[in-house]
């Protein structure tokens, strides 16, 4: 077992790089990108953590993971004791090991990283994870009562799966209805493998499968169910709506209906859950591009970008239309971009697409921008600079700038209030305005984190207990 070292030796051990696939060899497939600390790195990396008696990494983490117990968990080299830590509040420490922008969270609070890099919080979580994992070691939780109540959780994404574990754990009987064919949601269509690997999600979904959670896919609530029905013909005490945000926003410029232009959610769930990247064992239909255009700047774009150059593109561009400054995608993302070889035209907006005789996409006519005032977003707002049209030669776009809610459940609940976008209006606990409904992640939030929807979930999860052995609404 390593020693604590003393404060001012742990104070100069440098954050430990993560080793990854060398650009020019991962650009080619859709294995990880990112191998993974060893034992020896993550123990280093651990000791860098200070034990501050007012650990704002707790607060930072919206599920509230104890974080210093568990690195200090690391350093006794008690790797599942670690992952123990964390599943106290987070059943998937795998993904989110993965997927959690920590740095913008987490990592951005990090006492150490006021004078120094922070500690690398979720690439330790991700370690623990994995050595649970590849050891055979993961235990499923005890539970301890039958509450002989049925929840009903519709969606199957993070905030889905976050409810009904910690519904489980607490002695309820769950259902998740899903609508697509695989559980998971934004894990399994939306991230690709390259960034999660599906088999960890399936393996994350093993466990709440273990504690008698119930997933039934192919199953529309709101066609072939309704809520209604749920709570007053099926049985279900209390349901949880965790359908995220599904439904793609577009440009809404000409063209855009011209063969070979899709939504990001369409092409990353035709290459994510139907393995459009498996040709030729899967045949998915898929264009298969030489030039394309990824419109917007945010993670989902990235997403889609390096997922066309897996998919054998020559020229992939990002076009953006504001400066790299302002760019929403996490730094990680963008540079592991840029590596790649993904080409970045900035300030530069799509006016038109131009098809072929035959109603193929053969070109993206654009418009330089410049940056004027803030907007409401505090960013600088991009003004288009007139006689400054050009065209793009492209065979394939992808919209990737955001996604709204799927309109198919709300509208057969008009108890159900949502604002102007479509996100449901909640209270505290994820109430909303329909008695033991209540809701979380994207589609309360619009497009938001992994973490922040399985936050949701948790919230509502303790609401939905209370109500049920309380009585409080």
């Amino acid at each position: 077992m390593a020693e604590k070292l003393p404060m001012k030796e742990r104070v100069k051990i440098k954050r430990q790089s993560m080793p990854h696939q060398e650009p020019e060899i991962r650009k080619n497939n859709f294995k990880e990108v990112p191998l993974g600390y060893t034992k020896e790195q993550a123990i280093s990396e651990a000791q860098r953590c200070l034990d501050c008696k007012n650990p704002t990494c707790i607060a930072g983490c919206p599920v509230e993971i104890n974080i210093p117990k568990f690195l200090e968990k690391i350093v006794e080299e008690d790797f599942v004791g670690a992952v123990q830590v964390i599943k106290e509040t987070n059943l998937l420490p795998a993904i989110t090991g993965r997927v959690c922008p920590q740095d913008e969270q987490c990592e951005a609070v990090c006492i150490v990283g006021k004078k120094f890099e922070p500690v690398a919080i979720g690439r330790l979580e991700r370690f623990v994870a994995d050595f649970e994992r590849d050891n055979n070691l993961i235990e499923t939780p005890k539970v301890t009562e039958n509450k002989n109540k049925k929840v009903a959780v519709i969606g199957a994404g993070p905030s889905g799966l976050a409810v009904a574990g910690d519904l489980a754990q607490k002695g309820y009987d769950i259902t998740i209805f899903e609508a697509l064919h695989e559980p998971g949601g934004v894990l399994i269509y939306g991230i690709p493998e390259f960034r999660l690997p599906k088999s960890i999600v399936t393996k994350e979904l093993e466990l709440l499968t273990k504690l008698g959670v119930k997933i039934k896919c192919d199953f529309v609530v709101g066609r072939t169910v309704l809520i209604e029905d749920l709570l007053n013909k099926e049985g279900f005490s209390a349901v949880f709506i965790g359908i995220g945000a599904g439904l793609p926003w577009f440009l809404n410029i000409p063209g855009e209906n011209l063969i070979g232009v899709y939504s990001a959610n369409e092409f990353l769930t035709r290459v994510n859950l139907m393995k459009a990247y498996a040709f030729p064992e899967n045949d998915t239909p898929i264009i298969r591009s030489k030039n394309i255009a990824i419109i917007g700047g945010g993670n989902t774009a990235m997403d889609s970008a390096r997922t066309a150059l897996r998919m054998g593109a020559d020229n992939v561009y990002i076009i953006y239309r504001r400066s790299r400054n302002e760019i929403p995608a996490r730094t990680e993302e963008l540079e592991h971009a840029e590596e790649e070889g993904i080409q970045f035209i900035f300030l530069t907006n799509p006016i038109e697409f131009i098809g072929d005789e035959n109603q193929r996409l053969k070109s993206v006519k654009v418009q330089s921008m410049k940056l004027g005032e803030p907007d409401d977003s505090g960013r600088r707002r991009p003004v288009p600079i007139e006689g400054s049209e050009h065209e793009i030669i492209i065979d394939t776009a992808i919209v990737a700038i955001g996604n709204s809610s799927n309109p198919i459940l709300l509208e057969s609940v008009p108890d159900i209030k949502t604002d102007k976008w479509g996100h449901v209006i909640v209270e505290k606990g994820g109430k909303t305005t329909m008695k033991g409904v209540f809701a979380g992640g994207d589609i309360v939030r619009g497009e938001a984190t992994v973490i922040l929807a399985m936050g949701d979930g948790r919230d509502s999860a303790q609401a939905i207990d209370r109500y049920l052995t309380k009585g409080e609404w």
